[in-house]
């Protein structure tokens, strides 16, 4: 779908996934994604970007409950969808899915910043 134009929520997610304000980044997306229920490469992200923001927040069975629903639903739109390059966000994915302890289900929010680092993503639109 090169060239073609996208809702301006779209636009929007890229910006504000690379400045780390997940939740709104959920907003947008769900925005969209209220209108065309069937795009699950807009589930995929928006459970992407709720699985980072769990995480930050301490919820650590959310991120990984969360991740892994984005890995699935995310599957059939590789190796790219609407410009952007999935090859490039399926390894950041896979590397949360190592990193998110699996044997803790949640840590208070004042202790989430003792959680193992996750890496950090950044995407782009590719024509």
């Amino acid at each position: 779908m090169s060239g073609s134009y996208y809702p301006e929520e779209y636009y929007e997610f890229f910006i504000l996934f690379n400045e780390g304000d997940y939740y709104t980044c959920h907003d947008l997306l769900e925005e969209i994604w209220m209108t065309d229920k069937d795009n699950y490469f807009l589930k995929g992200l928006l459970q992407m970007t709720v699985a980072i923001y769990h995480y930050e927040y301490g919820n650590v069975k959310g991120a990984r409950a969360m991740m892994q629903a984005a890995h699935t639903y995310l599957q059939q739109y590789r190796p790219r969808f609407w410009d952007l390059n999935l090859e490039e966000v399926y390894p950041f994915i896979e590397q949360c899915l190592e990193i998110f302890p699996k044997e803790i289900e949640r840590v208070p929010y004042e202790e989430a910043s003792s959680l193992p680092s996750i890496p950090r993503l950044y995407l782009y639109l590719e024509d």
